[in-house]
């Protein structure tokens, strides 16, 4: 984890142990090596602060001296720009805007599926909703297969959001058929990242053992 004493830290992130919002910030926490608190931040008992800093109550939640930011995707950008080494998003604005609408979709196609199936109340709409997911990640295997990373040969923000999506498939129920095999070896590759492996969380950790 990239939790650091926080006398030392210049930041603290409000962060769930478990949930992908949070996990994707944690990515570009330490894909850039930045020190930060972490606090974590399970069930309905929030710390006296982030019900103070934030008016949702909503992790993740960054706070930087007097700056206070609650929206994953506003975290991560503010992070890339604050923090400009690595880049993770093209300098060229075209790209640029071509990688905010992949952020957008992965958030509207992915991210949405994944909060119905945590939030499934029944096993036929968990199935259902399990279905949809997978048959969207299978159809973007030749988006995964065209370049090493998402849309790119340089890993970026685009990565640090599908990452945590595709590492909690397992704990999903849901197995990647053969024709998903650039998918698979993304996985592989994005899995290894020193990164990614100090981005995660101990109940991260076990979704996939």
């Amino acid at each position: 984890m990239v939790t650091v004493a926080g006398r030392n830290a210049v930041m603290t992130l409000f962060s769930s142990p478990t949930c992908f919002y949070s996990h994707r910030t944690r990515m570009v926490l330490a894909e850039k090596n930045i020190s930060v608190e972490v606090v974590n931040v399970e069930g309905t008992d929030l710390p006296e602060d982030l019900v103070d800093l934030n008016p949702y109550h909503s992790v993740p939640t960054l706070v930087d001296r007097d700056l206070v930011l609650y929206d994953s995707r506003v975290i991560i950008e503010y992070l890339d720009e604050r923090f400009p080494h690595p880049p993770l998003m093209p300098v060229d604005p075209v790209t640029r805007a071509q990688f905010r609408l992949a952020l957008y979709r992965i958030e509207k196609d992915w991210y949405s599926l994944a909060e119905k199936i945590e939030a499934a109340s029944d096993a036929k709409q968990a199935s259902r909703v399990r279905k949809m997911l997978e048959e969207s990640i299978v159809a973007s295997s030749d988006v995964f297969g065209a370049k090493r990373y998402f849309l790119s040969d340089e890993f970026s923000l685009v990565d640090c959001s599908v990452a945590p999506i595709l590492w909690r498939l397992n704990a999903y129920g849901i197995d990647l058929p053969p024709q998903a095999q650039p998918v698979l070896n993304y996985m592989n590759d994005v899995f290894s990242r020193p990164s990614f492996q100090e981005s995660l969380t101990e109940l991260e950790q076990e979704m996939r053992q």
